[in-house]
């Protein structure tokens, strides 16, 4: 029994791993027929039929081409800046939760790969700690605009991340606790007697507008993507790097994407959760089959919400990403939590 729960257990986390890299892969060739059919044009068609070999030929490329270490550059640090970034990216996706639970031999095993009773609180340490790769290959450079660059995108993220820790902790005061897992079940219930309805975006609407704004900021995505900002800084932070390390800074920031997709599925639209789930009468592990797919749904429409807002908005001016941030996030995510606040405490007083 417990080799097989073993055995389960692994193949999840296993699965996990793989189908990140995998989105991560074709979400480079989904921007480009997004960017294509936004500009009228065809978009990749040559590599395989409808160009879906176009993510492979594009990994065949960087692999053989040559890895240039600048002239007095650091080339420990130049290496260790891309592979953090990947690291960091890559161990995101642990604590999210992509299912209910599958019902094997009368045991219930998770479809998560790790279940911690912190799970946000994890993924708010791995994602700050992937400024350090940029910060890091920046510096590593020994060139001007890629030091620009990571000096960006180190004040960009801790700018963003004062208001989305604020969203977070209005929300924590709506769930009352720190599990994504926990969270995910809770938005399992009814409301207005439709099981499975009961997200959490009906009861913070402004938390999660703020939390999509930073996630933007935080995965460098237009209109915040001012540290790799070519008409600035030629290519910002990775201007000194190509092959591989080029590579793995781009892939780095489409798992990103995915893990944010993810994260805004889960803590805000219901994660595996669909409406009528339970009121179907399907078997448990059917139910987690499509939960599973439906929470799929859900992050594909917001990694092309990613997409869509690239090709059509402008990139803002630094003074202009530094005012939003300061002076309109952060004073709102604020009022957001006091009002939260009062709101449970009326609540609590009155109506208990």
């Amino acid at each position: 029994m417990e080799s097989t729960v073993f055995l389960v257990k692994a193949l999840i986390i296993l699965a996990v791993f793989g189908v990140t890299l995998l989105i991560a892969t074709y979400s480079t060739y989904a921007e480009r027929k997004v960017a294509a059919f936004i500009q009228d044009r065809i978009g990749p068609n040559r590599a395989g039929p409808l160009g879906l070999f176009q993510p492979l030929a594009d990994a065949v490329k960087l692999f053989f081409k040559e890895e240039f270490v600048p002239a007095n550059a650091n080339k420990f640090l130049f290496i260790l800046g891309p592979s953090l970034s990947m690291l960091t990216a890559c161990m995101a996706s642990a604590v999210i939760p992509f299912g209910g639970s599958i019902l094997i031999d009368g045991q219930y095993i998770n479809v998560q790969a790790i279940e911690v009773n912190i799970g946000i609180l994890y993924i708010f340490g791995v994602v700050a700690l992937g400024v350090y790769g940029i910060m890091i290959g920046g510096w590593a450079s020994n060139n001007k605009f890629s030091l620009l660059g990571a000096i960006r995108a180190a004040s960009q993220n801790i700018s963003y991340e004062l208001a989305m820790g604020m969203s977070i902790i209005a929300l924590l005061l709506v769930t009352s606790t720190l599990s994504l897992g926990e969270m995910a079940r809770q938005q399992g219930e009814p409301l207005f007697g439709i099981s499975g309805m009961n997200w959490n975006i009906f009861y913070q609407p402004l938390g999660f507008l703020i939390f999509i704004i930073c996630a933007f900021a935080e995965t460098n995505r237009v209109p915040f993507d001012l540290p790799e900002c070519e008409t600035e800084l030629i290519g910002g932070y990775h201007t000194e790097y190509s092959s591989m390390g080029m590579g793995l800074y781009l892939f780095a920031e489409y798992v990103n994407i995915f893990v944010a997709s993810a994260v805004m599925a889960t803590l805000y639209f219901g994660g595996y959760n669909f409406p009528f789930m339970y009121d179907m009468g399907l078997p448990h592990n059917i139910v987690t089959l499509l939960g599973t797919v439906a929470l799929f749904g859900k992050i594909f429409f917001f990694i092309f919400f990613f997409m869509w807002v690239r090709w059509t908005l402008p990139r803002f001016r630094y003074d202009q990403l530094m005012n939003l941030g300061w002076k309109i996030l952060i004073p709102l995510s604020i009022a957001n939590v006091i009002v939260t606040a009062a709101i449970i405490l009326f609540k609590q007083e009155y109506f208990q």
